[in-house]
């Protein structure tokens, strides 16, 4: 069973000429491998959100939700803020 797909896409003709420039460079054998890199650096930077949302924000709602009280009001940031930055107080 054939493991590869052939495609046909339409780029601007700025990514189109990029895509050529790093084959006519030598920094990779084929416009296939350009995209693939691409695509992998896609799919890399798509996980890492997601697990960014699943382990450090998601948990940081539950946290806040589940103790409402630990949450500052926005003028209390602000005078916390505004206490860091002046001297002496």
């Amino acid at each position: 069973m054939r493991t590869t797909r052939q495609l046909s896409i339409t780029l601007p003709n700025e990514m189109a000429d990029a895509l050529r420039d790093r084959v006519n460079s030598g920094a990779y054998a084929s416009e296939s491998e350009v995209i693939r890199d691409g695509l992998r650096a896609l799919f890399a930077r798509d996980q890492a959100v997601e697990e960014w949302l699943r382990n450090e924000v998601a948990e940081t709602y539950d946290a806040l939700h589940s103790n409402p009280e630990d949450v500052l009001t926005p003028d209390e940031v602000r005078a916390h803020l505004s206490a860091k930055r002046t001297p002496g107080v």
